[in-house]
């Protein structure tokens, strides 16, 4: 596949994590904007594309995962599955903001501390042929999961803007204590291809708060990226 240079923003010199992500799916449903606004907080505004809002589903398998980029932090690998949306700065810093992060590695629970939502689950990710079916269940919460099976389709031979502004996200915000925090996010441009959903069965949109999202979807998969840098939080306000 050819993938089209694009510029990277910025660039994290002292990585508090390095990792891989991997066997990656990304389903994105557009939404009216007043519906995820009323859901981010006070400081974010939603990002919008052609005066919609768009929410992503993101499983993936994480890999090589080392603190300060050196020192290892099993297990090698694990799944996690992500709910977010797009978001701006009232400056027009761009960057994602999640209703969820569903992970099975405990470690990674430590970033609550700056508001990141992550919550134990039960996970998991298999390749059958061409298709890739992802499935997890929240631990301690009844009816909060997903099955999903998707079919890899052709290459993206030419990203469109819309790939482009759903894809090209370079820090993550959360809220702790009443202030907003930065992370900044440091990995090469995705390899996308596209994908075709077989199946899908899930409830994290209606556990975010969300209206019941629109019947299709756009679809992308990737073989991943890494390593991906995540920088020292920072916080803004």
């Amino acid at each position: 596949m050819r993938t089209p240079p694009r510029r990277v923003p910025g660039v994290v010199a002292f990585p508090l994590l390095t990792m891989r992500w991997e066997q990656l799916a990304m389903v994105h449903w557009r939404y009216e904007a007043e519906a995820v606004q009323r859901l981010l907080p006070r400081g974010l505004l939603v990002d919008r594309f052609e005066d919609r809002a768009w929410v992503s589903l993101t499983p993936f398998m994480m890999s090589s995962v080392r603190g300060l980029g050196v020192v290892p932090l099993p297990p090698s690998a694990f799944p996690e599955t992500n709910l977010r949306t797009y978001v701006r700065l009232p400056d027009g810093r761009r960057g994602l903001w999640f209703f969820s992060l569903d992970v099975t590695a405990p470690h990674m629970l430590a970033a609550r501390a700056i508001g990141v939502p992550y919550r134990l689950a039960e996970l998991s990710v298999r390749v059958r042929g061409v298709d890739t079916v992802y499935g997890g269940r929240r631990r301690g919460v009844d009816g909060v999961g997903y099955r999903l099976r998707i079919r890899a389709g052709a290459l993206v031979e030419e990203i469109s803007p819309l790939d482009e502004w759903l894809t090209s996200r370079w820090v993550a915000f959360s809220r702790r204590a009443g202030r907003l925090w930065l992370t900044p996010v440091q990995h090469e441009p995705w390899t996308l291809g596209h994908g075709t959903i077989m199946e899908m069965r899930q409830t994290l949109t209606h556990s975010a708060g969300l209206p019941d999202p629109e019947p299709a979807p756009l679809v992308h998969m990737s073989p991943g990226v890494g390593p991906v840098r995540l920088g020292p939080s920072r916080p803004l306000f």
